[in-house]
């Protein structure tokens, strides 16, 4: 079962979120998402398995340029993520789907992600989703 998540589920997606972004805090994650959640523009999906949650997705709204698309506001991905033992059972996909979903409902007719250069996993998996790679880009930043 995949699920819309609120407030109420913030604990539980920052337990998964940690597993995707290493170097994070339970609770300081906590603290983003509920603010995040309520300034709005953004959801979060559950995947449970039974009652447990074992994945979790985030897009949002975004209205500034998106690289390689011609429209606004533009439904985007900002993570997604399922435990190891519960993958390559289709939920990943389902997660992305209802991420669709949500952003064609508020009036969205593009979707776009990005992933960093050496994740192999993400890459692959957005082009198994059918996503087209727009551009590659390296960052720069320096002290001043």
């Amino acid at each position: 079962m995949i699920r819309e998540a609120g407030q109420d589920d913030v604990e539980h997606i920052a337990n998964l979120a940690v597993m995707l972004w290493s170097g994070q805090v339970v609770q300081d994650l906590m603290e983003e998402f509920s603010e995040i959640i309520y300034r709005g523009n953004v959801q979060f999906f559950l995947k449970y398995d039974q009652d447990t949650p074992v994945g979790f997705a985030q897009c949002q709204l975004r209205h500034d340029y998106v690289e390689g698309t011609a429209t606004s506001p533009v439904g985007y991905l900002e993570g997604i993520f399922v435990k190891a033992e519960y993958r390559h059972k289709g939920y990943a996909k389902e997660l992305l789907s209802a991420c669709e979903k949500w952003a064609k409902q508020q009036g969205c007719t593009e979707f776009a992600s990005d992933c960093e250069l050496e994740n192999d996993s993400s890459f692959h998996f957005h082009r198994a989703m059918d996503f087209k790679e727009a551009n590659r880009i390296i960052c720069f930043t320096k002290r001043l």
